[in-house]
């Protein structure tokens, strides 16, 4: 990509002599020899790269700074300094100007300042094409349905991503899609530039979680053969999502409020304290408030995480919406498996509409996955669809319980894992998890031992 400059300096040999140096080594250059002209020519070639010289004759150079960075936010700045001049230098830079060169310069500076603006300019666009991709996916766009209390929860979201550090507790039940409401606030927000950390709080044994949050130092303990950076360290500027908050024990709900309070911490086994800036957003499925009261969890952290609830609505409650969620995971999946499927049929419409769903949107994803992968037709037909939909299971004249959640789980992936030969990392792959997140399941559903080979 050719990189545009503008030059903008009211002395005629300096915009002369820059624009033959600057032409001769590929840039496109364009000049102007007031504030009013290079604002107009910025407005009509829209530079990648301007040379703004802080003295012009009709203006100063910081207003015209303010006023192309409100223009384009990716253009990159080189303000041109009289010697001595350090406080506009200053200014410049806290208004979004990329360097500063002090008057006089050598050419050869100057040169190289603008291949440092022109890198800088193609990595701003980058970041900014990621996160207009992240946006377009967490915008509410992928959080779909149009009942009210949907429509409540993208109202919420929309609300939290304008502040940047206040703390959000998300709370629903299993599978309602706690953690895409996490990466929307993240990804919406001024923070998406900047890493978002997720951690499942029931995923780690009692003294594990806080090394994984807060890291620890060399020699913290027995296998503490290096210093590790915790979650905290590594999401600084960035977003905390914590899933199953509920779980966490107790002497990490004060580690955790004693950070809150003062925004640092200690490593394990260290002495230093390390300062970050984080948001921190919580999810549950368990009724906090009932937490406090039995004294699992502190009610002085509880009120902290809960500076904003977001709360998620069980499918069952959200009428047509289950019919939306059902077409659009059958088209992703007939997408994904290369099948034909685009609709559901009206029986199967019917069977979704009177299903209590208690698996919520993860349940209805994860059956029409399976049904998607093992079925061929055009529509998702009854006959497609497990007997269980239909509210019982009966054989001849004996009415057998219906399977719980975790079975149902249990076999999903236990077919999975039967066509991909065992192999986890394909499996993964389909189910659209991580290896990790598979071998996580495999040991919380305690399906090891019912597919037997096929996870060795």
């Amino acid at each position: 990509m050719k990189i545009n400059v503008l030059v903008v300096d009211d002395e005629l040999l300096i915009r002369k002599s820059l624009g033959k140096v600057l032409k001769a080594r590929g840039y496109a250059v364009e000049v102007a020899s007031t504030g009013a002209e290079g604002l107009e020519k910025a407005a009509g070639v829209r530079p990648q790269v301007m040379i703004l010289d802080m003295r012009l004759p009709d203006t100063d150079g910081l207003s015209v700074l303010r006023r192309v960075r409100q223009l384009d936010s990716l253009v990159q700045v080189i303000v041109i300094t009289a010697f001595g001049d350090v406080q506009s230098a200053v200014e410049a830079m806290k208004l979004g100007a990329c360097d500063f060169l002090r008057k006089p310069y050598e050419m050869e500076d100057i040169v190289l300042a603008v291949e440092s603006a022109g890198k800088g300019f193609r990595q701003a666009t980058e970041l900014d094409l990621y996160r207009r991709k992240a946006w377009k996916s967490f915008s509410g766009e992928e959080i779909l349905g149009r009942s009210g209390p949907i429509q409540e929860v993208r109202g919420l979201i929309e609300k939290v991503v304008k502040s940047q550090a206040t703390s959000v507790l998300i709370t629903g039940e299993s599978g309602t899609g706690k953690e895409l409401v996490a990466r929307a606030i993240h990804y919406r927000s001024d923070r998406a530039q900047a890493p978002l950390m997720e951690v499942n709080c029931s995923s780690f044994h009692e003294n594990l979680l806080e090394n994984e949050l807060f890291g620890h130092e060399k020699g913290a303990f027995t296998d503490a053969s290096e210093a590790k950076k915790g979650l905290v360290e590594l999401c600084d500027g960035g977003t905390l999502f914590l899933d199953e908050v509920a779980d966490m024990v107790l002497p990490t709900q004060a580690r955790l409020l004693r950070f809150i309070d003062h925004r640092n911490f200690k490593r394990v086994g260290g002495a230093q304290d390390i300062s970050v800036e984080i948001r921190i957003v919580t999810a549950t499925n368990k009724d906090l408030e009932a937490e406090v009261r039995a004294g699992r969890f502190r009610s002085d952290l509880y009120f902290r995480l809960k500076v904003v609830s977001i709360h998620l609505p069980p499918l069952r409650d959200r009428g047509d919406d289950i019919l939306l969620l059902g077409r659009h995971f059958v088209r992703e999946f007939s997408r994904k498996f290369q099948k034909r499927f685009e609709d559901l049929s009206p029986g199967a419409q019917s069977l979704f509409l009177g299903y209590r769903w208690p698996g919520n949107v993860r349940e209805l994803k994860n059956l029409i996955e399976r049904v998607v992968l093992l079925e061929d037709g055009e529509r998702l037909e009854v006959e497609h669809l497990p007997a269980e939909l239909a509210g019982r299971r009966v054989a001849g004249d004996e009415t057998i319980p219906l399977p719980t959640l975790a079975q149902m789980e249990a076999d999903h992936i236990s077919e999975v894992l039967r066509l991909t030969a065992g192999n986890k990392s394909r499996a993964a792959r389909i189910l659209g998890i991580s290896r990790q997140g598979l071998i996580e399941k495999l040991r919380r559903l305690r399906v090891e031992e019912g597919i037997g080979r096929q996870v060795s």
